[in-house]
């Protein structure tokens, strides 16, 4: 017996139109009007949406002291049925080789969402340079380097970025930077703290528009010398944006993502009374919000590619995790919950604003990151031979995100009070029932890797 969702108006990136989907074996295997409903368990989908379930390529789970796989349901119950989790790189392991022990470690029958792995070098060398090559072998063609947290463990220098463009070329492996400049910051943090301004509101002073801006112009030309992709993780001004929009104009392939809270949040919130600011504290900061409304624009005109959640729920939370940095905003782990709020708040604050098309929807929340993510078509689209990863949504529900409805297991929820329309009536993971309502209904751990294909989305330019 198959699954039949019938009479839905389905939307994908390019178009919507109403038909029946037939799913049977995990993929959609027929869609077209009046199919035949015997023997098959059908769903009425009439006055609703259907689209492709999310993909969120930009979450964090057992790294930046987050919290694990243990919580990953709560993509499911929002709509996202597949995460881009970034795996750290112990000193002394090769990036292979950080990739298999750490699905060993933390996601075999853990995970819960369908999920797709990006690479960070944390231990830079000519040997682990030499190991990009590798990875498409364990389904990963991505790998993120961060040039901000100077002293850290995570900072990387230029020699190294620019070394891993040119390698990584070699296998279609996609390089990925958090662009912020680390030596501004490192100046700035000291000179604030050395003047007694400690608290989170501070925050975003430490990290200016400039220093993300300078990071990413950086980077853009060191891929320009090195002829290679370049993707830039969390994009959160018109600055930063208009560079990367006029590089790809230019020709280049530079390409990059936005996150939910530079849409729906500004720097007013690093400003909230009693420390609450820091629950605001994540990395870029937030910004002001003419910066806010250039994002939904820069998404709306594609010069930025997608929204990610940047999903970072701190272990200890906002009364043991955050509150570490009460005297110190340098302290505060950075990073807040957001993976199962992303969908919500991008329809009810793009679509039914009218700032973005409920394509473009379709297009920057699942379609486009399946693509940078080398999982696409199986992922992110609704079509024949795809997997069956299917968002019912009932556009009339009306409500309000709640930390009791959070699946997080944080003290905080990111967006809590925010009124929300339309919710996910039911979510599908390759055609089982997985969520209804906002309410995880399926079983955990039964999450499965996808294998992610090299020479993926920010090499099409290389294709011509």
């Amino acid at each position: 017996m198959g699954l039949i969702i019938k009479n839905g108006n389905i939307i994908t990136s390019k178009n919507e139109y109403i038909a029946d989907i037939l799913v049977e074996d995990e993929k959609i295997v027929a869609i077209g009007k009046d199919l035949d409903i015997k023997g098959h368990e059908v769903v009425d989908a009439n006055d609703k949406f259907v689209f492709p379930g999310g993909v969120d390529e930009h979450v964090h789970y057992n790294s930046f002291n987050s919290l694990g796989y243990e919580t990953s349901h709560a993509a499911l119950a929002g709509g996202t049925t597949t995460v881009g989790d970034f795996v750290v790189q112990p000193v002394g392991v090769g990036l292979k080789d950080s990739i298999i022990n750490y699905k060993k470690d933390y996601l075999d029958e853990k995970a819960t969402p369908d999920y797709v792995l990006h690479g960070i070098i944390m231990d830079p060398s000519e040997e682990t340079v030499a190991d990009l090559v590798n990875m498409p072998s364990v389904g990963v063609s991505s790998v993120k380097l961060f040039m901000a947290y100077k002293g850290m463990p995570y900072y990387v220098s230029d020699e190294w970025i620019f070394k891993a463009l040119c390698t990584g070329k070699k296998a279609g492996v996609t390089i990925m930077v958090h662009a912020e400049n680390a030596d501004i910051i490192d100046v700035l943090t000291k000179k604030l703290i050395a003047e007694g301004k400690t608290e989170p509101k501070y925050f975003g002073d430490s990290r200016p528009v400039l220093s993300e801006a300078e990071a990413t112009s950086r980077a853009i030309y060191m891929a320009e010398i090195a002829n290679a992709p370049l993707f830039v993780v969390h994009v959160t001004n018109q600055k930063t944006a208009e560079i990367i929009r006029d590089a790809y104009n230019k020709g280049l392939s530079t390409y990059g993502e936005t996150c939910t809270h530079y849409l729906m949040l500004n720097d007013e919130n690093l400003a909230k009374p009693n420390f609450e600011g820091a629950k605001y504290v994540c990395n870029p900061p937030l910004r002001p919000q003419s910066d806010v409304n250039f994002m939904w624009e820069a998404i709306n005109k594609g010069w930025l590619t997608s929204v990610g959640s940047d999903h970072c729920a701190i272990m200890g939370g906002f009364a043991e995790g955050k509150r570490k940095g009460i005297n110190d905003f340098s302290k505060i782990p950075p990073g807040s919950p957001g993976v199962q709020d992303r969908l919500n708040m991008i329809w009810t604050y793009g679509v039914e604003t009218g700032k973005i098309t409920r394509q473009k929807f379709v297009e920057v929340c699942c379609t486009t990151p399946a693509k940078v993510c080398g999982i696409y078509p199986q992922k992110g689209e609704i079509a024949v031979g795809t997997d069956a990863d299917i968002v019912v949504f009932d556009p009339n529900y009306r409500g309000t995100v709640k930390l009791e409805d959070s699946l997080s297991s944080s003290d905080y929820c990111t967006y809590d009070g925010f009124e929300i329309k339309g919710i996910a009536e039911k979510v599908y993971l390759r055609g089982k029932l997985v969520a209804q309502n906002g309410k995880f209904v399926g079983e955990l751990g039964k999450g499965q890797q996808v294998m992610s294909k090299p020479y993926a989305y920010c090499y099409d330019k290389f294709k011509e």
